[in-house]
């Protein structure tokens, strides 16, 4: 998938609608301006004007992350079923307001108040809780090729395991 070339700060809705979309992009940042906060790895930057070999290597580098990334979001709907690569798997209701809260953020860090918040709108649990219903969401996800990671000190983080990257390349 190539990279889309975007002027920043002029573009910025362009570039929101291929953050969206997933598609790789290269913005070209005006001198006078800040580049934004990545919001994947799919993203990057260079300060314009810029030398021509130094935009080939960047677009040469998101090329290359964007075939390795996986840009395939599970779906959860409103029965609570998840569906990814080619499986699925029905969620009790708390595990579904705290998956959606994962699929909503996939493959980047949710914490654990926001998660709490999601599984538990009337009132936060013990830590205890959120702790089972993560394990039990994790035992869940695991056979459609989904792992919930910890990132320590942070929250947790909904991403493709081996089996489910493997799974989207061979559809």
């Amino acid at each position: 998938m190539n990279a889309v070339l975007v002027r920043w700060p002029v573009e910025s809705g362009r570039r929101a609608g291929l953050i969206e979309a997933g598609v790789p992009r290269l913005l070209l940042v005006e001198e006078d301006s800040a580049p934004p906060a990545a919001e994947d790895c799919i993203e990057d930057w260079i300060r314009v004007p810029a030398v021509d070999g130094d935009v080939r290597a960047r677009l040469e580098g998101l090329a290359f992350r964007a075939s390795r990334h996986d840009t395939t979001v599970p779906d959860l709907d409103h029965d609570g079923v998840i569906r990814f690569a080619d499986g699925w798997v029905p969620l009790p209701p708390v595990e579904a307001r705290l998956t959606r809260a994962l699929v909503d953020r996939f493959a980047a860090v949710v914490s654990r108040d926001t998660l709490a918040r999601s599984g538990w709108p009337d009132g936060a649990p013990g830590r205890n809780a959120l702790d089972v219903h993560v394990l039990r969401l994790r035992r869940r996800l695991a056979p459609i090729g989904l792992s919930i990671r910890t990132v320590r000190s942070r929250g947790y983080l909904l991403e493709a395991s081996a089996r489910g990257q493997k799974a989207v390349q061979e559809a």
